[in-house]
Formats: structure tokens, sequence, C-alpha cells
């Protein structure tokens, strides 16, 4: 596919009322590369370069269907978490965190997401995504928008015993620390020009789900103290991000082929999450039951906005315009509607692997997005 230069030109500015999470599935090329690079039949230039094209191509499609926010699908990343992780000082992948996948059609889905363990100082030794970035700004007309897992991430899912006594003694240095990398980190995506960064986390979400705060528990973690104490996590992982970066969180119940991990409503997390945490757009997943009422957006303060997932990612059947339309209604009840924006509810693809929907169902119910957001808010 050709592809014409870039020209610099105004960009829209986030907030947008039609956005996504980030991640696209994956074209069987960019796959079939990855499985060559694993196997060592090409190298990592070989395979950067099937990524470059596969990006460009992604853009495209994100512009033809008028979206304002451009990621680069997360075609470079295996998980939507561990190939930023893994790039910190003192981080090792150490088995998987033992979760019990569910799915609408009854699939027994066999998954341990990666665990990151704490084995040395953390540290950000190197630009993770600077490189990234400045490509994916060079082939998109739009706001590029960067997506990196949350920093709750290196301390839930392994609790405690996942982080090295001997490193760390006392946990207020290792909080610190991981603070300071993420301080960084998002330092040199300013100085690059980033000024759309979006927080991927799955921990204050599961923390709504009853049997994943008693597995906290078990790991020697208190659910009711935690949405605080990650509220602060956060908060300090963003303490450089400049005034004009607009800064955003998914909260995600899981997403691997098609199923989830978790499930409840947002009360248990929504007072402080919407109040403490300083993001300036939640998009939360709101596809089914399994995410609860719209109730607890009566916690929203003025000038935040939350983008509603209504467009599953999960199934390939297409949501009506009425059932949305019905359901962006029910929201605006405990929330402004000038405070609300639409998405899928997740990404297309968190990892690799990709959720069991064909690109043409991805590509309609993007569409469908875009045709409720425009008709709701008008066009951004």
């Amino acid at each position: 596919m050709k592809h014409d230069k870039i020209d610099a030109g105004t960009k829209a500015k986030p907030p947008f009322h039609a956005d996504h999470v980030g991640s696209f599935l994956r074209p069987r090329a960019l796959i079939e590369a990855r499985d060559a690079r694993q196997a060592g039949t090409i190298d990592a230039a070989a395979l950067r370069a099937v990524e470059d094209e596969a990006i460009r191509d992604i853009a495209a499609y994100q512009e033809s269907l008028g979206l304002k926010a451009i990621t680069d699908g997360e075609f470079r990343r295996k998980f939507f978490h561990t190939d930023f992780l893994l790039q910190l000082d003192g981080i090792e992948e150490q088995g998987g965190m033992e979760v019990q996948f569910q799915n609408a059609i009854g699939k027994d889905v066999h998954f341990a997401p990666p665990k990151m363990v704490v084995v040395g100082k953390i540290a950000h030794a190197r630009p993770i995504q600077r490189a990234d970035y400045e490509y994916l700004a060079s082939v998109t007309r739009e706001t590029a928008k960067v997506t990196i897992p949350s920093p709750t991430m290196l301390h839930f899912r392994a609790g405690r015993e996942g982080i090295s006594e001997a490193v760390y003694p006392d946990m207020k240095d290792f909080f610190a620390d991981v603070a300071s990398a993420y301080q960084e980190e998002v330092a040199d995506l300013a100085a690059a020009g980033c000024r759309y960064l979006q927080l991927d986390d799955t921990n204050l979400a599961y923390l709504c789900d009853d049997k994943q705060r008693e597995n906290a528990r078990k790991r020697g973690l208190d659910p009711d103290d935690l949405p605080r104490h990650y509220a602060k996590m956060i908060n300090d992982a963003l303490a450089t991000a400049p005034a004009d970066m607009f800064t955003a969180m998914h909260l995600c119940r899981g997403n691997f082929r098609s199923s989830w991990a978790a499930e409840g409503g947002y009360e248990p997390v929504a007072e402080i999450m919407f109040n403490e945490v300083g993001i300036d757009s939640f998009l939360l997943e709101y596809d089914d039951a399994r995410s609860g009422d719209f109730a607890p957006l009566r916690f929203v303060p003025k000038g935040k906005q939350v983008v509603l997932g209504l467009v599953t990612t999960k199934l390939g059947e297409l949501e009506t315009r009425d059932e949305i339309l019905r359901r962006i209604e029910e929201a605006a009840k405990f929330c402004p509607i000038d405070q609300l924006a639409l998405s899928p509810q997740c990404g297309f693809a968190s990892t690799v692997h990709g959720n069991d929907i064909a690109f043409e169902q991805q590509t309609a119910k993007m569409q469908l997005v875009m045709d409720v957001a425009a008709e709701v808010w008008g066009a951004d």
C-alpha cells in the first residue's frame, strides 16, 4: 500500500467524543513476522520494518473512520503490559497469575496473565516508547496517542511476595522508584511531543470483583485501602506530565481471546478513582451486565470526562444505534452528557492473539461508535 507523505497541520486536541482504547486486530503478515522473529529466522530490524508498514496502514485505517486519536494498534507488543514493563530495570516475568477467564459462549479459555516480579532496583534505564511515538506521529495527521500500562501492574498481581525484600525491605522505596521510572518516561514522551497519554489499568477494575478482592487479601493486600493507595501511585507516576498533556486511564476486567477475568460494578472504587486520581478522562467498560450500572458516575466531578465503552470488542454481533443511544441517555442521568463520550469497551487485541471477531466486524463496530458519537455530540 502506497502512503503519501504526512504534512504537519493543525491537529484536533482531546478530549474527543469518539475514542478507542488502543489495540486493533493484528494483520496476518505481522503475526507471521513475529513468529519468524521468535524462531530466529528474521532479525529485529526485519520485524520492525514489517511493524512500521502495518502501523502506517492502521493509522490510515483510523483516519479513514474519522478518529482524531490515533494509536499504533499496539502492533509492536505481544501483551499490552509486559513489553513495556520488562524494559524497566529490575523487572522479570516469572510465570503467570492464576485467573479463571470466562466468556459469553461457554468456551474454556486457559490463560495465566504474565506476572511481573521485582528482582532488582527499578529504574528507567532508557526511553521506552519514544521511538515508537515518533514513528506514529510521523505517519498520522491527527493526534498520536500513546498507551502504556498503569504503574499498579507492578504491585497488584504479585503483592509483597513478588517484590524482593532483599532489594526493597521498605516498600516506600519501591513506590518511590516506580514513580521515578514512570516520571522519566512521561517526561521523555512529553519532550518528544506526546500530548495524549493513556494508562491501561486492570487492577482498579479487579477491585470491583468479590473473588479478586478475596484473592488480594490472600496476597496480603487490603482491597479497601488499595484504591486510595493506587490513586497516589498513579498521580506520582504522572508528576512530570506537562499541563497540556491530556491523560486518560482505561479500566479493564481482562481481555484475552474474547474472555474476561473479573466482574462487578465500579461502586467500590468510583468515589476515590474519579476524585483522587489526577486523570482527565476515564475509558470504562460498560458493554454488558458484568460492569454494573451507571450509578457510580454520580461521583464524576466537573472537568473530567467518562468515555462509555458501550460497544463490545468481545463479540462480533453488532449493537444497534437505538440500543447505544438509550444507554447514553441512562448514563446521562448520573453524569452531564457534555462530560460523556463513546468508545468500544476495550481493545480488539490486548494480546497478539486478538479477540474472536473478524476484521470486518471490528470496522463495523468502530463505524457505529463514530456515527452515534456524531449524532449525539457532533463531529470532533
